[in-house]
């Protein structure tokens, strides 16, 4: 078992013990502020079993790999799928992401198990979409003018309201010789997210010409500046971000330690 060690221990609760005040006369000292240590990793049997093995995030955002890191995550394979995301988008959002989360996952799987490197121990992908009211998917802006409109639109329909989904995907390989010889785990998050309907134009194109939502499916990064447009949400944060945090461990922990075969197989596997 890899177990890594940190380089300095790890930060001290307070004991209740007062610092002794200085001299009255004692000449005052500057010092650089102390290196904040990093938290020691979670201790948990799932993540115990894949540490220093390989695991691989089916996806090229920064974003989502910055979160697994706050789990321990931090030596990641970054292989993004190739698989063509060429879903019909009049498929509800919910079954929209799952499926396109579940393409993503097999398809990295697949091109995986007979590396050199060795089988992956874990195969980690997800999707995100933003969703009008109405259920219209809206994908990432073409230009600044379909930016602007973007944005107007979330701001002004539905008293601002719209819906975040993300699905993830977990995969592990089984130990067993049962058909596909895989276990899968899947789960979508839906988060209702509220524009402020006192932002105006100005703030809007404004935020379009910082370009830091134009990658971003709905034009938007909450994260960021793009905070500015958001009054509130109804649900978890990360999952506006990319990647709900909590249920992805979970999943991690279901297809590590309790796998089960999935009941759908495709046939291409």
């Amino acid at each position: 078992m890899d177990q890594k060690v940190p380089i300095e221990p790890p930060p001290a609760y307070d004991d209740g013990a007062k610092p002794t005040p200085p001299a009255a006369n004692a000449p005052i000292q500057t010092q650089a502020p102390p290196r904040q240590r990093a938290p020691l990793p979670l201790n948990l049997p799932a993540l115990n079993m894949i540490r220093g093995r390989r695991v691989i995030l089916a996806s090229a955002s920064p974003r989502r790999r910055q979160l697994l890191t706050q789990i321990g995550l931090t030596d990641l394979e970054i292989i993004p799928s190739t698989a063509p995301e060429d879903l019909p988008k009049s498929l509800p959002p919910f079954e929209y992401v799952l499926q396109t989360a579940a393409q993503k996952a097999r398809n990295v799987y697949a091109a995986t198990i007979d590396s050199p490197k060795g089988e992956p121990a874990l195969v980690i992908a997800a999707d995100t979409v933003v969703s009008t009211h109405s259920g219209q998917i809206l994908e990432k802006p073409r230009s600044e003018k379909d930016h602007i409109a973007t944005l107007k639109m979330l701001r002004d329909q539905n008293s601002g309201w719209h819906k975040v989904y993300t699905a993830v995907v977990c995969m592990a390989p089984l130990e067993s010789l049962a058909d596909p010889g895989y276990a899968m785990e899947t789960h979508v998050e839906e988060t209702a997210v509220k524009f402020d309907q006192s932002v105006t134009d100005e703030l809007i194109l404004s935020y379009v010409r910082t370009r830091e939502g134009a990658d971003k499916a709905g034009g938007y990064g909450i994260q960021g500046v793009g905070s500015v447009l958001v009054e509130k949400i109804d649900g978890t944060f990360d999952n506006v971000v990319g990647l709900p945090l909590r249920a992805t461990l979970q999943l991690i922990e279901k297809v590590i330690t309790e796998p089960a075969v999935p009941d759908e197989v495709d046939e291409a596997m």
